[in-house]
């Protein structure tokens, strides 16, 4: 375990702070820092002005996510007019840079024209009042780019939206080349969603280690089993989320935000045109990365079939330190710091 420390001093070079995408909790946490960051500023009365009212970054924070299904509710004409217009929208979420590697670098292995990265760079564009056939090739409008430039600064803090695990054929994490992808010599794992964690054994680790959770537990399913695995991505997306809370005490995001804003911590400064900053933000993810990754294990690769589609996937069991829980939790805390921090830094450089 003296790497992941080693690895969270590297992250520190990009943040500092006291001690220490995304489910709805994560998201909200990283709206609502930049909700009170931006307060008495244009940058405030220029998200207003695009705004519903009674809206607010924390509240459209994961309208990116709910326009995949009905689970936030039913789907609002404003919806379905944005994924009949966007039907690859689901994958503006996520790079799949290879964890290993330092830098994200346009139409590498696992990056596409329309990653999260580009994505995020077509809504500063759009914002900035700079969109055109090339640079807009979505058609965001102002409304469309600021939801989606909302939660995608989440979504490119959450380590695995940024660096991906590719497992070799003889097992073992692998830095490919896209041949090697090609040819099947190594293998994707979807984000780390077909690498599976013992829940059993992390739920008990967990409980010597983060302090206890005192909401009242979510009843189980009636006729469902227990669940006995939990995606590697699922922990990232929430479980870690819910652990950062626990660690500092806040029991809703807009208390973690107030939390950790009080905490003053330092966020390392983007330069240039904040339409490049997406590129900084994708390579200081990818630093953590390499955290969440660190003395992590796949086993044997086996296949499961899927329930909705009846194809079958990869999938591996993934072993981590007992311990992983303490930093990986430390780490999701300054990376929802960071995904706040950089959302308030953008919109303020968008509208000074």
């Amino acid at each position: 375990m003296k790497k992941l420390a080693c690895i969270l001093a590297l992250g520190s070079a990009f943040i500092s702070f006291n001690a220490h995408a995304w489910g709805n909790d994560g998201h909200r946490a990283v709206g609502a820092i930049a909700d009170q960051l931006i307060k008495g500023s244009n940058a405030e009365k220029q998200v207003q002005a695009l705004l519903l009212p009674g809206e607010s970054l924390a509240g459209v924070a994961s309208w990116a996510d709910c326009v995949k299904g009905t689970y936030c509710g039913p789907q609002t004409p404003e919806m379905v007019a944005y994924t009949s217009a966007n039907p690859k929208h689901s994958e503006y979420h996520y790079t799949d840079v290879p964890y290993q590697l330092t830098h994200y670098e346009d139409h590498g292995v696992g990056t596409t024209d329309h990653d999260i990265v580009q994505t995020l760079k077509q809504c500063i564009a759009v914002l900035q009042g700079k969109g055109d056939a090339a640079t807009n090739p979505h058609h965001f409008t102002p409304r469309q780019a600021l939801l989606m430039l909302t939660h995608l600064s989440g979504d490119i803090a959450q380590p695995l939206h940024v660096g991906e695990g590719y497992v070799g054929k003889n097992g073992g994490f692998v830095l490919p080349t896209q041949k090697q992808l090609d040819d099947k010599e190594a293998f994707a794992t979807q984000g780390g969603n077909n690498l599976q964690l013992d829940d059993i054994k992390l739920t008990a680790n967990s409980s010597q280690l983060i302090p206890a959770d005192d909401k009242p537990a979510t009843p189980a399913m009636p006729g469902r089993a227990p669940q006995t695995t939990r995606a590697f991505h699922s922990y990232w997306d929430t479980t870690v989320v819910n652990y950062a809370f626990r660690r500092i005490g806040a029991r809703t995001p807009e208390q973690f935000a107030q939390m950790v804003i009080a905490s003053s911590p330092v966020v390392a400064p983007n330069s240039g045109d904040p339409v490049t900053w997406p590129y900084e933000w994708a390579d200081q993810t990818l630093v953590v990365s390499k955290l969440a990754y660190t003395d992590v294990t796949p086993g044997a690769m086996a296949q499961q079939v899927s329930k909705t589609t009846g194809e079958a996937y990869n999938v591996w069991p993934l072993a981590i330190p007992d311990n992983y829980p303490v930093p990986s939790s430390a780490a999701a805390k300054s990376q929802l710091i960071q995904g706040g921090y950089h959302l308030a830094a953008v919109l303020k450089a968008i509208w000074p």
